[in-house]
């Protein structure tokens, strides 16, 4: 039976990101979900799912210092090429480094710096939160049933510049362009909560947990 591991070390509140994986799961028979700190779930895993909610060298830190973790998610992906899905914070940490707080170094999977978002429009708030419309630049199997229009949640400060347009899957116009869904290979990354953006959002996890890269 498939095994989607979705990583726990510390970055937030898992609860919805479990009860969303494991409903789509069920509905696309997509094997079992699992929370986990524990490496070696990680390495078994079909598939891996890393949140991430606060600040960027925060969420790394923690990350990197549980023994093994990194070092599981990182084989799974690049020696085993597992499916791979960042959210939020999980999302930036794909990056070459980003720029919050210090300068911090990514996994560098998705070439491109995190820095802060400066919407054009001065009565656009800081941080960025609520719901947008998707702008798809990409299409990509884990945005079947996706259109340009769709709502997506989304709640940070910062976002990724992708060094190469082709790793760009989605943005969000929010007084410019912000990126929303980056991907390249087995691995893909929502800026937005999917767990949080009800039929949009069910329907990327569900395509993600069907994905066959």
């Amino acid at each position: 039976m498939s095994l989607t591991a979705l990583v726990d070390y510390d970055s937030g509140n898992l609860h919805s990101a479990q009860k969303a994986f494991e409903r789509m799961a069920f509905e696309t028979g997509a094997g079992s979900v699992v929370v986990t700190s524990d490496p070696d779930v990680v390495s078994r895993a079909d598939r891996v799912v890393l949140p991430g909610d606060g600040a960027f060298p925060h969420c790394r830190e923690q990350l990197f210092g549980i023994s093994g973790l990194a070092e599981a998610i990182i084989e799974a992906v690049e020696v085993k090429g597992r499916p791979f899905l960042g959210i939020c914070v999980g999302m930036q940490m794909l990056a070459s480094r980003g720029h919050e707080y210090e300068l911090t170094e990514g996994l560098d999977w998705i070439g491109g710096e995190i820095t802060r978002i400066t919407p054009g429009d001065p009565a656009l708030k800081v941080p960025h939160m609520g719901w947008n419309d998707l702008v798809l630049d990409q299409p990509h199997p884990v945005l079947d049933g996706i259109e340009t229009g769709d709502h997506a949640y989304f709640v940070h400060s910062w976002a990724m510049q992708v060094t190469d347009p082709a790793h760009l899957l989605a943005h969000v116009d929010y007084g410019g362009a912000v990126t929303a869904i980056v991907g390249r290979d087995t691995i893909v990354g929502t800026q937005f909560h999917p767990e949080k953006s009800q039929a949009t959002g069910l329907r990327l996890i569900g395509n993600f947990l069907t994905w066959r890269p």
